[in-house]
């Protein structure tokens, strides 16, 4: 297995990253809305192929299974918990900047949708294995936008 996705399903958007797994290397982190998802797929699968797709088992995973399975075996993994540890993992990718390391951890809070660092975290918990996401950090606030 070279390349993954992993998938945060949900209602109106999705987490998706890219991993290549030998390098140990997100090659792409997006937060799209549901509707953008599957051209996404089809995208990475010609760019270079995709060997698995890990989907959250949360929100509205069951829809995507199928649809999913087009492009790459499918494996259901656990994502209970992983939006909330997305927060600390978002400030070890990109550590704050100025006044912001001023403020405790708990406090601060990451710009814009953790959708994709939320399927990173459930990637690296299921593989037992970190991944590094080069700099700069997304702007995830416009992976929205029309």
């Amino acid at each position: 297995m070279t390349r993954l996705v992993a998938i945060d399903p949900g209602h109106h958007k999705c987490g998706l990253v890219l991993i290549d797994k030998p390098r140990a290397l997100v090659e792409e982190g997006l937060v799209l809305s549901v509707h953008n998802v599957m051209d996404q797929m089809h995208a990475w699968s010609c760019s270079g192929g995709v060997d698995l797709i890990l989907l959250g088992n949360g929100t509205s995973s069951d829809a995507w299974d199928g649809l999913l399975e087009r492009v790459a075996p499918v494996q259901t993994v656990n994502e209970r918990g992983t939006t909330l540890r997305a927060r600390g993992r978002y400030w070890q990718l990109w550590p704050p900047k100025g006044l912001q390391r001023l403020i405790p951890q708990g406090m601060r809070i990451p710009p814009g949708d953790l959708d994709a660092v939320a399927a990173l975290v459930m990637a690296e918990e299921h593989l037992g294995q970190a991944f590094r996401w080069p700099p700069p950090p997304p702007d995830f606030r416009s992976a929205l936008a029309p």
